[in-house]
């Protein structure tokens, strides 16, 4: 396709002849050039086992095609129809408590079961063997949101499926006895056939058994993907698929970054979708880490934005309506990070359905509206960005996170148990973002040595490979920051012995002989005048420098923050959580000693800029002004968004975007 792709799902099923005909010419006039289409089909396409009615989904693509409108055409098995799960309700899923979860919504399957698999693997050969010719088809889109509702299912399938996996990783089951540490609590197993998913128990399950099934449940997602993708590929081997990961600060259950490694073969085009939360103030933040995280998970590729919103969603506690300039913010936000598509959940607002007031580009109240009027216009505005398609973000900064770090950093029995792995890795990020400075999410298997900084928040567990790729930075140059918790684990889930930070020791230079979690909102003086509260430890210094000490509290006089020379680079350690100013001050410090400048200059802090570079050496540099103010940026070259030439600066108004073609 050329250009951005614009667009969304549609679901044309939902709605009588008229208003399919008056959809085709609106599409028409907002610019739209590709749509998802069957995603929650399955009950329309095949009413009765083996009875297929294909005839409103053909005449949907020849109109489709007809109008210049591309389709991403689903495998249509997001949810089993009812008649599949009445006669087999062996398929549903179930909790951990046993609860099994029913139908009436949607993906009430279990991801484990053989007989589901067969039925969604024989949907996925009926629609790609209808449509493999179809000029309309550009595109697959593997089932929906894989793992959205069910990331973990108890049921008897899925022990089956766990005990094999478990064979498969440990080989034999005293290997696994070893691994999982169970002489503890008279855990011990003699068979696999012994061993069942976490389920609810009477006290804290198995630490390092719930961090293998939540390995297991990923893998199981994925192992379903690739399923799919492989009678898709059988099929239609010239056509390329993709599915709709949840690469979001929410989204924890999916090992994204295995997904990308593991199923890089069956994955042509990372997608994602991402909302905003109404009661985050900063949710523009969080929607720029989302989207460095997919570009991080796409390997540094251009992506899709398969899913937004145009306004309000339905599900949050408070839903709120954006007003039209954040909508084109939150889009082009994407842009500037990487997504060469954006499209939206759906096309036309639902009359009826538990989705019936989630926002859409054609709104309850029709073409007399803002959010019609705003879809329109954001047309207009990615064919003018024609020219960005393929760009890539370039970055001296990496932000290391990583999916198993998180599962394991918030398990049970821990020192505090009300500890948010993703609430300190955007605690980082905002300050970095704050900054101004472009930033890579990045796994921590990445080749850290071709950054000048990288921010290592919180990785409680880390394999030995990872930590001893993170000290070569180091010693090669980089400023690696490794933050409180971290390198307390191995793989296993087992303590690494002699001191914390356990794997990091040698390279930060300091031992912690005890954690000293605070107490509540217990908030603590540092020697500077900063405060920092949530976490301490009792650190020495064994080749380090302290940086901040504490000045009061039973740690009085101890290292917080400490800083060794490592090689060309350096290794520091933020054995607490620093107050707003103290990050910032802390972050400024970082960046300066590793010399990485802002993307623009003298930018106020709610200006986000980011720029992407083209394989030509054209560069588009991406302004969007967050604030109340209008804001002048330095720059020369072409603003696409209105033709202007722009010789030295230019003014971005309150709330607006512009982007320009640097010269």
């Amino acid at each position: 396709m050329p250009g951005l792709a614009f667009g969304g799902d549609y679901n044309p099923e939902q709605w009588p002849q008229g208003t399919r005909l008056e959809d085709v010419e609106l599409m028409g006039e907002a610019g739209v050039n590709l749509v998802s289409v069957g995603i929650f089909s399955w009950a329309m396409l095949e009413p009765r086992e083996g009875e297929y009615d294909w005839g409103w989904l053909d005449e949907t693509m020849d109109r489709l095609h007809a109008a210049g409108v591309g389709v991403a055409l689903a495998t249509a098995t997001a949810s089993p129809p009812p008649w599949l799960t009445h006669q087999h309700p062996e398929i549903l899923p179930e909790a951990a408590d046993g609860t099994v979860l029913h139908p009436g919504a949607r993906q009430a399957y279990s991801v484990s079961s053989p007989l589901y698999r067969e039925y969604a693997l024989r949907m996925t050969r009926a629609i790609a063997a209808r449509y493999a010719d179809h000029p309309a088809l550009k595109l697959w889109h593997i089932d929906n949101e894989l793992g959205c509702h069910v990331p973990h299912d108890y049921s008897d399938d899925a022990a089956v499926a766990f005990r094999r996996w478990l064979e498969q990783t440990y080989g034999d089951v005293e290997e696994l006895n070893r691994a999982w540490g169970t002489a503890f609590w008279s855990q011990r197993y003699s068979d696999f056939a012994e061993i069942l998913p976490p389920r609810t128990a009477p006290m804290f399950v198995n630490p390092a058994q719930q961090l293998d099934f939540a390995r297991f449940s990923s893998d199981e997602l994925l192992a379903h993907c690739r399923a799919m993708a492989e009678v898709l590929r059988e099929i239609t081997p010239g056509v390329p698929l993709t599915t709709n990961l949840m690469a979001t600060s929410s989204t924890k259950w999916m090992d994204y970054f295995r997904w990308a490694e593991q199923g890089g073969d069956i994955l042509d085009v990372i997608a994602t979708d991402h909302y905003t939360i109404a009661a985050d103030d900063e949710r523009h933040v969080e929607l720029s880490f989302s989207a460095d995280l997919t570009r991080g998970v796409a390997g540094g590729r251009p992506w899709m934005l398969m899913e937004h919103s145009t306004s309000a969603v339905n599900w949050q506690l408070h839903n709120r309506a954006k007003p039209p300039q954040e909508m084109l913010r939150n889009s082009l936000a994407h842009v500037a990070r990487g997504a060469d598509a954006v499209m939206f959940f759906q096309w036309r607002q639902s009359a009826r359905g538990a989705e019936k007031h989630h926002s859409a580009m054609v709104p309850h109240a029709g073409t007399d509206t803002d959010v019609w009027r705003t879809t329109v216009r954001l047309g207009e505005i990615l064919r003018r960005l024609e020219p960005v398609r393929g760009g890539r973000v370039a970055a001296d900064v990496a932000l290391v996170v990583d999916y198993e770090a998180w599962w394991a950093a918030e398990l049970d029995s821990h020192p505090r148990n009300d500890f948010s792995y993703m609430d300190e890795v955007l605690r980082w990020y905002r300050a970095l973002w704050r900054a101004g400075v472009a930033v890579d999410v990045v796994h921590p298997s990445a080749d850290l040595r071709t950054y000048r900084a990288a921010v290592v928040p919180t990785l409680h567990l880390v394999r030995d490979e990872d930590a001893e790729r993170i000290a070569a930075a180091a010693a090669a140059g980089t400023q690696v920051l490794i933050t409180w918790f971290s390198g307390i684990v191995d793989a296993e889930d087992a303590v690494r012995l002699g001191g914390h930070p356990g794997a990091f020791r040698e390279l930060l230079g300091v031992r912690t002989e005890e954690l000293h979690p605070m107490q509540g909102e217990e908030v603590r003086a540092l020697d500077d005048g900063s405060t920092a509260s949530f976490w301490a430890e009792k650190t020495h210094l064994e080749g380090a420098e302290a940086v901040r000490r504490w000045a009061e509290g039973p740690l009085a006089g101890l290292p917080a923050i400490t800083r060794r020379a490592v090689g060309d680079g350096a290794a520091w350690y933020a054995g607490t959580r620093p107050d707003a100013d103290g990050l910032a001050s802390l972050v400024a410090r970082l960046l300066a000693d590793a010399g990485v400048e802002p993307v623009v200059a003298d930018a106020p802090a709610e200006l986000e800029a980011v720029r992407r570079h083209g394989e030509d050496g054209t560069s588009h540099l991406f302004l969007l002004n967050h604030s109340e103010v209008e804001v002048r940026v330095r720059a020369r070259g072409e603003e696409l968004l209105s033709g202007r030439r722009i010789r030295r600066s230019l003014r971005v108004p309150a709330g607006d975007v512009a982007v320009v073609a640097e010269r």
